[in-house]
């Protein structure tokens, strides 16, 4: 039994947005037409996971440069904080590397100070929601010599030329984007702990269920 479950996370996501839709829909927040148009893009999701996963090898190639790493930090904003998060959960879960996810609009209020040509930095940036802003973090983390790891949307140009690495996943809506962002950074400490000999599915001093508290 895999106790880093990468499955739960998703299911999690796709539950919360399923309720958060029937929320607003019964509040009178959402039309019928926008309602359908969210359960639409959900529809689609497996297809296009399907689609992210073919990045697999790619990722494991990144995964091998930055295997010997101290720290990682990883910054997203909006949806895609929390998967800032999950990805710095996931390396330190099976790993044993520390790492911190931090909203991307906090970096210059702290995390800015840890970045040095030794620091991978993990940014999640998608081209909807709050690209511009990101594409700024990125450019004050390349200016510090920070090795950057980007998320970004299938085709894009700009982040291609600032990043050390990206990895695409498909357009999607802002509010979908987690359920495709969070599979490269998985995937990522996956590789990453395979590589250093860990044992991914039982990791030291974790249960699948805690029961003391």
């Amino acid at each position: 039994i895999g106790v880093a479950s990468t499955k739960a996370f998703t299911t999690q996501i796709t539950v919360l947005t399923l309720l958060g839709l029937k929320v607003a829909k019964a509040k009178g927040r959402i039309s019928t037409s926008d309602l359908h148009m969210h359960l639409e893009e959900l529809r689609l999701i497996p297809e296009k996971v399907e689609e992210a996963l073919k990045s697999n090898d790619h990722v494991k190639e990144i995964a091998s440069v930055y295997k010997n790493a101290s720290n990682c930090l990883y910054l997203g904003r909006g949806f895609n904080f929390p998967v800032a998060l999950e990805g710095a959960l996931k390396l330190k879960e099976i790993s044993y590397i520390h790492a911190e996810g931090y909203p991307a609009a906090e970096m210059k209020h702290g995390p800015i100070a840890l970045i040095d040509e030794h620091m991978p930095v993990i940014v999640i940036a998608t081209r909807r929601g709050h690209y511009d802003k990101v594409v700024s973090n990125i450019q004050e983390i390349k200016s510090r010599k920070g090795k950057i790891i980007a998320i970004v949307t299938k085709g894009d140009v700009t982040v291609k030329g600032l990043a050390d690495h990206v990895i695409e996943v498909p357009e999607v809506m802002d509010s979908m984007s987690p359920l495709l962002t969070t599979i490269p950074l998985q995937l990522l400490s996956y590789h990453i702990a395979v590589m250093l000999g860990k044992n991914v599915d039982q990791p030291r001093n974790l249960a699948k269920s805690v029961t003391v508290e």
